[in-house]
């Protein structure tokens, strides 16, 4: 595949799930076969999940944040991406952390955003198209 994808976090999530077998499967294929990024959002999201939904520790929980940060490209949100997310929230009418995941991947400059809660097949800004892989 080799294309440039921005991963929602329940996709990074599902990566580290002990019950989820063919999401996990799926989850870390998508990591494998592609350039991926997250964003400083998505390893927030995750660090809360999984020590809130999953009882990890918060030790496991880093160590969980640190592989994903070597794993796949860390993008920091910035002014211009909160910005952005802002416009995006009024034009699509998403709510602001989507489309602050919306807005993190069209500045990556990726081609897909996998992601289980957005709308599969749309497509933003005529460049980000949304997939669910599941």
């Amino acid at each position: 595949m080799n294309s440039r994808v921005f991963l929602d976090s329940n996709i990074l999530v599902y990566s580290y799930s002990a019950t989820e077998h063919e999401k996990r499967t799926t989850a870390r294929r998508l990591i494998t076969d592609n350039l991926t990024f997250i964003s400083t959002q998505v390893l927030q999201e995750l660090c809360n999940i999984l020590t809130k939904k999953f009882g990890f520790s918060y030790t496991a929980a880093a160590l969980a944040i640190e592989e994903s940060s070597n794993n796949n490209v860390l993008f920091t949100n910035k002014k211009e991406t909160i910005t952005l997310a802002c416009d995006i929230a009024e034009r699509y009418k998403f709510s602001f952390y989507d489309s602050l995941i919306v807005a993190s991947a069209l500045q990556c400059q990726c081609d897909v955003l996998y992601s289980e809660d957005l709308h599969h097949g749309q497509l933003i800004e005529g460049v980000l198209s949304i997939k669910n892989p599941f």
